[in-house]
Protein backbone atom coordinates (compact mmCIF):
# COMPACT_ATOMS: atom_id res chain seq x y z
CA UNK A 1 0.00 0.00 0.00
CA UNK A 2 1.26 3.22 -0.74
CA UNK A 3 1.16 6.15 1.03
CA UNK A 4 -0.61 9.40 -0.34
CA UNK A 5 1.91 12.44 -0.90
CA UNK A 6 -0.19 14.00 2.11
CA UNK A 7 0.81 11.54 4.26
CA UNK A 8 4.63 11.80 3.86
CA UNK A 9 4.42 15.33 4.67
CA UNK A 10 2.10 15.04 8.14
CA UNK A 11 4.70 11.89 9.03
CA UNK A 12 8.16 14.53 8.02
CA UNK A 13 5.92 17.05 10.55
CA UNK A 14 5.23 14.53 13.25
CA UNK A 15 9.11 13.48 13.16
CA UNK A 16 10.30 17.41 13.02
CA UNK A 17 7.89 17.75 16.26
CA UNK A 18 9.30 15.20 17.98
CA UNK A 19 12.58 16.07 17.54
CA UNK A 20 12.01 19.61 18.87
CA UNK A 21 9.65 18.24 21.76
CA UNK A 22 11.52 15.53 22.84
CA UNK A 23 14.82 17.81 23.97
CA UNK A 24 12.54 20.10 25.53
CA UNK A 25 10.67 17.52 27.56
CA UNK A 26 14.04 16.48 28.66
CA UNK A 27 15.05 20.12 29.42
CA UNK A 28 11.79 21.07 31.53
CA UNK A 29 9.95 18.17 32.56
CA UNK A 30 11.98 16.39 35.69
CA UNK A 31 8.98 13.52 35.32
CA UNK A 32 9.56 13.17 31.47
CA UNK A 33 13.26 12.52 32.52
CA UNK A 34 12.58 10.29 35.30
CA UNK A 35 10.29 8.23 32.19
CA UNK A 36 13.19 8.78 29.40
CA UNK A 37 15.60 7.32 32.05
CA UNK A 38 13.73 4.46 33.45
CA UNK A 39 12.43 3.41 29.26
CA UNK A 40 16.16 3.55 28.16
CA UNK A 41 17.40 1.43 31.35
CA UNK A 42 14.37 -1.32 30.93
CA UNK A 43 14.92 -1.22 26.76
CA UNK A 44 19.04 -1.61 27.37
CA UNK A 45 18.98 -4.90 30.19
CA UNK A 46 16.02 -6.38 27.64
CA UNK A 47 18.84 -5.59 24.32
CA UNK A 48 21.89 -6.98 26.30
CA UNK A 49 19.94 -9.72 27.59
CA UNK A 50 19.07 -10.75 23.58
CA UNK A 51 23.07 -10.62 23.13
CA UNK A 52 23.75 -12.57 25.79
CA UNK A 53 20.96 -15.58 24.99
CA UNK A 54 23.20 -17.02 22.13
CA UNK A 55 26.40 -17.24 24.41
CA UNK A 56 24.59 -18.64 27.41
CA UNK A 57 22.53 -21.25 25.37
CA UNK A 58 26.19 -22.91 24.81
CA UNK A 59 26.13 -24.41 28.54
CA UNK A 60 22.12 -24.52 28.47
CA UNK A 61 20.73 -23.53 31.52
CA UNK A 62 23.84 -23.20 34.55
CA UNK A 63 24.79 -21.02 37.43
CA UNK A 64 27.51 -20.07 35.49
CA UNK A 65 26.15 -18.16 33.07
CA UNK A 66 25.32 -15.75 35.61
CA UNK A 67 28.77 -14.70 35.12
CA UNK A 68 28.03 -13.19 31.45
CA UNK A 69 25.12 -11.55 32.81
CA UNK A 70 27.10 -9.83 35.39
CA UNK A 71 29.99 -8.84 33.30
CA UNK A 72 27.30 -7.45 30.31
CA UNK A 73 25.33 -5.27 33.06
CA UNK A 74 28.38 -4.02 35.20
CA UNK A 75 28.92 -0.65 32.82
CA UNK A 76 25.18 0.52 33.19
CA UNK A 77 25.93 2.50 36.44
CA UNK A 78 28.20 4.63 34.52
CA UNK A 79 26.03 5.46 31.70
CA UNK A 80 23.76 7.02 34.59
CA UNK A 81 26.64 8.08 36.75
CA UNK A 82 25.71 5.98 39.68
CA UNK A 83 29.01 4.94 42.38
CA UNK A 84 28.65 2.32 44.37
CA UNK A 85 30.62 1.42 46.97
CA UNK A 86 30.78 -1.83 48.39
CA UNK A 87 32.12 -2.61 51.88
CA UNK A 88 32.36 -5.91 53.78
CA UNK A 89 32.83 -8.10 50.85
CA UNK A 90 35.71 -10.06 53.02
CA UNK A 91 32.75 -11.86 54.66
CA UNK A 92 31.42 -14.21 52.54
CA UNK A 93 31.85 -17.55 53.23
CA UNK A 94 34.92 -18.65 50.80
CA UNK A 95 33.66 -22.33 50.34
CA UNK A 96 30.21 -23.05 51.28
CA UNK A 97 26.55 -22.63 50.20
CA UNK A 98 24.82 -19.61 51.90
CA UNK A 99 21.36 -17.79 51.63
CA UNK A 100 22.46 -13.80 50.69
CA UNK A 101 19.25 -11.38 52.13
CA UNK A 102 18.85 -7.91 50.55
CA UNK A 103 16.93 -5.24 51.57
CA UNK A 104 14.45 -4.01 47.81
CA UNK A 105 14.14 -0.20 46.92
CA UNK A 106 13.63 -0.44 43.12
CA UNK A 107 14.81 -1.91 39.69
CA UNK A 108 18.12 0.05 40.13
CA UNK A 109 19.06 -2.67 43.21
CA UNK A 110 20.58 -4.61 40.04
CA UNK A 111 23.05 -2.61 39.86
CA UNK A 112 24.32 -2.74 43.42
CA UNK A 113 23.56 -6.68 43.16
CA UNK A 114 25.97 -7.27 39.82
CA UNK A 115 28.45 -5.15 41.71
CA UNK A 116 28.83 -7.73 44.62
CA UNK A 117 27.60 -10.96 43.28
CA UNK A 118 29.44 -14.02 44.82
CA UNK A 119 30.28 -16.53 42.57
CA UNK A 120 27.40 -19.64 41.80
CA UNK A 121 25.10 -17.23 43.31
CA UNK A 122 21.64 -17.09 41.55
CA UNK A 123 18.40 -14.55 42.88
CA UNK A 124 15.11 -16.18 43.89
CA UNK A 125 12.01 -14.06 41.45
CA UNK A 126 8.63 -14.08 40.90
CA UNK A 127 7.45 -16.33 38.13
CA UNK A 128 6.49 -12.94 36.66
CA UNK A 129 9.96 -12.62 35.34
CA UNK A 130 10.36 -15.65 33.87
CA UNK A 131 7.96 -13.97 30.89
CA UNK A 132 9.54 -10.48 30.71
CA UNK A 133 11.11 -11.31 26.95
CA UNK A 134 15.00 -11.09 26.72
CA UNK A 135 14.85 -10.77 29.59
CA UNK A 136 13.46 -13.83 31.31
CA UNK A 137 14.88 -16.40 29.32
CA UNK A 138 18.68 -14.76 30.08
CA UNK A 139 17.35 -15.47 33.55
CA UNK A 140 16.12 -18.72 33.21
CA UNK A 141 19.69 -19.59 31.06
CA UNK A 142 21.74 -18.47 33.90
CA UNK A 143 19.80 -20.52 36.63
CA UNK A 144 17.83 -17.92 38.45
CA UNK A 145 15.11 -19.92 40.59
CA UNK A 146 11.64 -18.74 39.50
CA UNK A 147 8.70 -18.88 42.34
CA UNK A 148 4.96 -18.61 42.36
CA UNK A 149 4.05 -16.58 45.16
CA UNK A 150 0.39 -17.03 44.70
CA UNK A 151 0.45 -21.23 44.95
CA UNK A 152 2.15 -21.38 48.39
CA UNK A 153 2.69 -25.16 47.87
CA UNK A 154 4.24 -24.51 44.62
CA UNK A 155 6.20 -22.47 46.83
CA UNK A 156 7.30 -24.66 49.55
CA UNK A 157 8.22 -27.34 47.21
CA UNK A 158 10.56 -25.27 45.09
CA UNK A 159 12.31 -23.87 48.53
CA UNK A 160 12.71 -27.50 49.51
CA UNK A 161 14.51 -28.54 46.48
CA UNK A 162 16.50 -25.13 46.27
CA UNK A 163 17.79 -26.73 50.30
CA UNK A 164 19.01 -29.55 48.35
CA UNK A 165 20.56 -27.60 45.91
CA UNK A 166 22.06 -25.71 48.19
CA UNK A 167 23.92 -28.91 49.34
CA UNK A 168 24.42 -30.82 46.42
CA UNK A 169 25.91 -28.25 43.85
CA UNK A 170 27.29 -26.15 45.59
CA UNK A 171 25.28 -22.85 44.89
CA UNK A 172 24.20 -19.64 46.71
CA UNK A 173 20.81 -18.00 46.19
CA UNK A 174 19.98 -14.12 46.68
CA UNK A 175 16.69 -13.30 48.51
CA UNK A 176 14.73 -10.17 48.83
CA UNK A 177 12.96 -10.98 51.75
CA UNK A 178 10.78 -7.96 51.95
CA UNK A 179 8.85 -9.42 48.83
CA UNK A 180 7.99 -6.54 46.95
CA UNK A 181 9.76 -3.25 46.15
CA UNK A 182 9.71 -0.95 48.89
CA UNK A 183 10.15 2.98 47.92
CA UNK A 184 9.61 4.24 51.53
CA UNK A 185 12.86 4.84 52.49
CA UNK A 186 12.82 1.82 55.22
CA UNK A 187 12.35 -1.79 55.42
CA UNK A 188 9.08 -3.83 55.03
CA UNK A 189 8.26 -6.70 57.31
CA UNK A 190 10.25 -9.93 56.49
CA UNK A 191 8.76 -13.18 54.83
CA UNK A 192 10.45 -15.62 56.66
CA UNK A 193 10.89 -17.99 53.10
CA UNK A 194 14.93 -17.16 52.72
CA UNK A 195 14.79 -17.79 55.98
CA UNK A 196 13.36 -21.20 56.26
CA UNK A 197 15.55 -22.17 53.56
CA UNK A 198 18.75 -21.47 55.71
CA UNK A 199 17.54 -23.26 58.40
CA UNK A 200 16.19 -26.20 56.51
CA UNK A 201 19.70 -26.97 54.59
CA UNK A 202 21.99 -25.85 58.10
CA UNK A 203 23.60 -22.97 55.96
CA UNK A 204 24.34 -19.18 56.97
CA UNK A 205 22.73 -16.01 56.41
CA UNK A 206 24.55 -13.35 54.80
CA UNK A 207 22.83 -10.02 54.97
CA UNK A 208 24.12 -7.41 52.10
CA UNK A 209 22.46 -3.60 53.22
CA UNK A 210 22.10 -1.39 50.10
CA UNK A 211 22.48 2.57 51.45
CA UNK A 212 18.92 4.61 50.18
CA UNK A 213 18.92 6.33 46.39
CA UNK A 214 16.66 9.21 47.61
CA UNK A 215 19.73 11.63 47.17
CA UNK A 216 19.26 11.22 43.48
CA UNK A 217 15.81 8.67 42.90
CA UNK A 218 12.68 8.80 43.70
CA UNK A 219 9.65 7.08 41.67
CA UNK A 220 6.62 8.51 44.28
CA UNK A 221 8.31 11.79 43.02
CA UNK A 222 9.59 10.72 39.39
CA UNK A 223 12.52 11.85 39.93
CA UNK A 224 16.29 10.48 38.64
CA UNK A 225 19.01 13.06 39.01
CA UNK A 226 22.32 11.19 38.53
CA UNK A 227 24.64 12.15 35.70
CA UNK A 228 22.59 15.52 35.27
CA UNK A 229 24.41 18.83 34.92
CA UNK A 230 27.93 20.41 33.64
CA UNK A 231 29.65 18.71 37.27
CA UNK A 232 27.79 15.81 36.35
CA UNK A 233 26.02 15.43 39.69
CA UNK A 234 26.92 11.57 40.65
CA UNK A 235 24.83 9.33 42.35
CA UNK A 236 25.68 7.53 45.34
CA UNK A 237 25.24 3.86 46.55
CA UNK A 238 26.96 2.20 49.19
CA UNK A 239 26.61 -1.56 49.69
CA UNK A 240 27.23 -3.39 53.04
CA UNK A 241 27.90 -7.05 53.15
CA UNK A 242 27.49 -8.21 57.19
CA UNK A 243 28.75 -11.08 58.90
CA UNK A 244 27.41 -14.24 58.04
CA UNK A 245 24.80 -15.63 60.05
CA UNK A 246 24.90 -18.94 61.24
CA UNK A 247 22.15 -21.27 61.35
CA UNK A 248 23.62 -24.62 62.54
CA UNK A 249 21.50 -26.25 65.51
CA UNK A 250 17.94 -24.06 64.63
CA UNK A 251 15.02 -25.50 63.82
CA UNK A 252 11.75 -24.14 62.42
CA UNK A 253 10.99 -22.81 65.65
CA UNK A 254 13.93 -20.48 65.31
CA UNK A 255 12.89 -18.65 61.93
CA UNK A 256 10.81 -16.01 63.52
CA UNK A 257 13.22 -14.82 65.95
CA UNK A 258 15.86 -15.14 63.62
CA UNK A 259 14.05 -13.17 60.75
CA UNK A 260 13.71 -10.72 63.09
CA UNK A 261 16.94 -10.14 64.66
CA UNK A 262 18.84 -10.26 60.98
CA UNK A 263 16.26 -7.62 60.02
CA UNK A 264 16.99 -5.19 62.86
CA UNK A 265 20.66 -5.38 62.05
CA UNK A 266 20.04 -4.82 58.63
CA UNK A 267 17.69 -1.84 59.39
CA UNK A 268 20.43 -0.21 61.71
CA UNK A 269 23.23 -0.60 59.08
CA UNK A 270 20.90 1.08 56.54
CA UNK A 271 20.23 3.97 58.69
CA UNK A 272 23.91 4.27 59.30
CA UNK A 273 25.24 4.51 55.65
CA UNK A 274 21.99 6.32 54.14
CA UNK A 275 22.87 8.95 56.69
CA UNK A 276 26.53 9.50 56.33
CA UNK A 277 26.39 11.35 52.79
CA UNK A 278 26.42 8.07 50.77
CA UNK A 279 22.70 8.51 49.81
CA UNK A 280 19.44 9.47 50.76
CA UNK A 281 20.42 12.11 54.16
CA UNK A 282 18.41 14.74 52.74
CA UNK A 283 15.42 12.86 52.71
CA UNK A 284 16.04 10.81 55.74
CA UNK A 285 16.01 14.22 57.57
CA UNK A 286 12.51 14.88 56.16
CA UNK A 287 9.48 14.57 58.53
CA UNK A 288 8.37 11.04 57.88
CA UNK A 289 11.13 10.08 56.56
CA UNK A 290 13.19 6.71 57.82
CA UNK A 291 14.50 8.17 60.68
CA UNK A 292 10.93 8.05 61.77
CA UNK A 293 10.05 4.77 61.32
CA UNK A 294 9.71 2.75 64.41
CA UNK A 295 11.96 -0.82 63.65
Amino acid sequence: MELWPGAWTVLLLLSLLLLFLLPALWVCSPSAKYFFKMAFYNGWILFLAVLAIPVCAVRGRNVENMKILRLMLLHIKYLYGIRVEVRGAHHFPPSQPYVVVSNHQSSLDLLGMMEVLPGRCVPIAKRELLWAGSAGLACWLAGVIFIDRKRTGDAISVMSEVAQTLLTQDVRVWVFPEGTRNHNGSMLPFKRGAFHLAVQAQVPIVPIVMSSYQDFYCKKERRFTSGEGSEQIQGRCQVRVLPPVPTEGLTPDDVPALADRVRHSMLTIFREISTDGRGGGDYLKKPGGMGEAPL
